[in-house]
């Protein structure tokens, strides 16, 4: 990845090798078509799988938009041609459960339970799940699920460190991602001038 890739990649969790050489490529077409890259990843079952998880800039993500970046980002894998092997392409939404790459996805679900990984040692672990408490410009605070006896009961992890994180599924997740996307969609619609009679059932 060039320096200037890197500039324009926000994310604190990125890929390496194959992966970070799609990336690199799809990123700037998906920010000129609305959309911003959550996560590439290269799977080898029942063939090879190229998946990419991307969003809108307000954390929406429909079938369509799927459909949209699908179209947009194919013929840019045709020309750099960055597989060496045939390949199926699927783009996909974050979902609820999602992994959590950019500073902001921590503020976002800040009150929310997280799993994390870490590249290197942090308070004598590479493991953690728990709360996130504290979202901080340079690490998030987490508190700790059924910290063992003599455990602090919070640990801060350095941006720099994680490796991985993604939200664990609970029922209050469910509920404020629900309202969170009903909330993003209905002012996509008031942005655009258009009026939806969705808007009285999807609360129901």
């Amino acid at each position: 990845m060039t320096a200037e890739q890197g500039a324009q990649d926000d994310r604190i969790i990125r890929e390496s090798g194959t992966e970070a050489r799609v990336a690199a490529i799809i990123a700037p077409v998906l920010r000129a078509t609305g959309f911003r890259l959550v996560r590439v990843r290269l799977m080898g079952q029942n063939g090879l799988t190229l998946q990419i998880m991307a969003e809108r800039e307000d954390g929406t993500m429909t079938v369509e938009d799927c459909e949209e970046v699908s179209r947009a980002i194919s013929p840019a894998l045709d020309v750099d041609d960055p597989i060496d092997k045939a390949y199926h392409l699927e783009v996909s939404s974050p979902g609820i459960d999602r992994p959590l790459v950019r500073k902001s996805d921590f503020v976002t679900w800040t009150g929310h339970q997280v799993k994390m990984e870490t590249s290197i040692l942090v308070a004598e672990r590479k493991r953690f799940k728990g709360k996130i408490a504290e979202a901080g410009e340079t690490d998030v605070l987490i508190e700790r699920d059924m910290p063992a006896y003599g455990v602090e009961p919070t640990v801060r992890v350095p941006y720099e460190a994680i490796g991985e994180a993604r939200l664990v599924l609970t029922d209050d997740l469910i509920r404020d991602a629900l309202s969170k996307d009903n909330r993003a969609r209905k002012e996509a619609r008031k942005r655009r001038g258009e009026t939806d009679e969705e808007d009285t059932t999807e609360n129901e």
